[in-house]
Parts: structure tokens; C-alpha cells; sequence
């Protein structure tokens, strides 16, 4: 816990925590200073056994991984962009060809040597019960 914490949870002033001068250089110990003491005295205990990090070196920790997910996002982004923009690609080449073929059929449909004649049906007379 940071002592911005507990001194903004106490509604204790942050100047309550140093010393004060006054006009003639004197120093005159602030109400709460001696609290301050203990606090800077108890970190740097913390510190020297190696529980209590540095909260910067907690910041930039937490802002490499922060950034290293992000640079993930950014390529999983990418990789999807490049997919759809394949798949864009493939599919206007197949309508394309899809088209292409349409037109085809449709000039092979229109020429006169398209049709084709149909032989004819036999003149016999059918036997059998339905007659």
C-alpha cells in the first residue's frame, strides 16, 4: 500500500507527513511525519529482503506484458487480414471464371448450328391391351 493510500483514506494532508520551516529556517517536525518515517523505514526493510519491488520496476513489468499482448493481437489481426484478403482474391477469380463460362454458354446457345434435329416417331401401330 502507497502512503497516498492511507493518508487519502485518513484525510490527513499530505504536508502533515514533513517537516516544516518557518520564516527564521527553523525546522519543526510535521503532525504525522513520524508516521512517514515508519512507512519509508518499513519499504525499504521490504526491499532490502526482496519481498517489496520497486513499483516502477512493477510498471514496466506490467507494461512489457501489456505490450507483448498487444503486439499479439496485432498479429492474430494481421493473420486474419491477410486470410480474408486471400479469400476475397480467390473469390472474384472464381466469379470472374463463373462469368467468363456464363458468357460462353450463352454465344454457344445462340449460334444457328446449336439445333440439331430430332429424328422422328415411328408411324407403327402399337399392339397391346391399351389399344
Amino acid at each position: 500500500m502507497r502512503p497516498q493510500d492511507s493518508r487519502t483514506r485518513a484525510g490527513v494532508a499530505r504536508t502533515g507527513f514533513y517537516a516544516r520551516t518557518d520564516p527564521q529556517g527553523n525546522q519543526r517536525p510535521g503532525p504525522y511525519q513520524h508516521l512517514a518515517e515508519e512507512f519509508q523505514r518499513r519499504l525499504a526493510d521490504l526491499r532490502e529482503a526482496g519481498t517489496a519491488s520497486d513499483p516502477r520496476e512493477l510498471q514496466i513489468t506490467r507494461l512489457k506484458d501489456e505490450n507483448a499482448k498487444l503486439r499479439e493481437r496485432v498479429r492474430e489481426r494481421d493473420a486474419r487480414i491477410t486470410e480474408l484478403t486471400e479469400f476475397k482474391e480467390r473469390a472474384l477469380s472464381q466469379l470472374a471464371a463463373q462469368h467468363e463460362e456464363i458468357l460462353r454458354l450463352r454465344q454457344r446457345a445462340d449460334s444457328p448450328n446449336n439445333v440439331r434435329t430430332l429424328p422422328t416417331a415411328r408411324k407403327s401401330r402399337i399392339t397391346g391391351p391399351c389399344v
